[in-house]
């Protein structure tokens, strides 16, 4: 027998358990800028991690802003 996949991960099913009621506008716009801040935290202490790893400092950021990483379509 083939097991199927899970149509939720794990994250997605503890919200659904959380919000089994619907939000006033005014909450679910809360609640959209408290996940926005969440991942953008995470986004930030591996950007941080990176930077202490790696050793960067204020010129090797010039360095990057300055980089063109965009390729032009053919």
């Amino acid at each position: 027998m083939l097991q199927q996949a899970q149509p939720f991960t794990n994250t997605q099913l503890e919200i659904i358990k959380t919000f089994r009621h619907d939000l006033s506008e005014v909450d679910l716009k809360r609640l959209r800028q408290h996940l926005s801040e969440f991942f953008a935290n995470i986004f930030m202490d591996e950007a941080d991690r990176v930077w202490d790893e790696e050793g960067w400092d204020e010129e090797k950021m010039e360095e990057l802003l300055n980089t063109k990483l965009r390729r032009k379509k053919s």
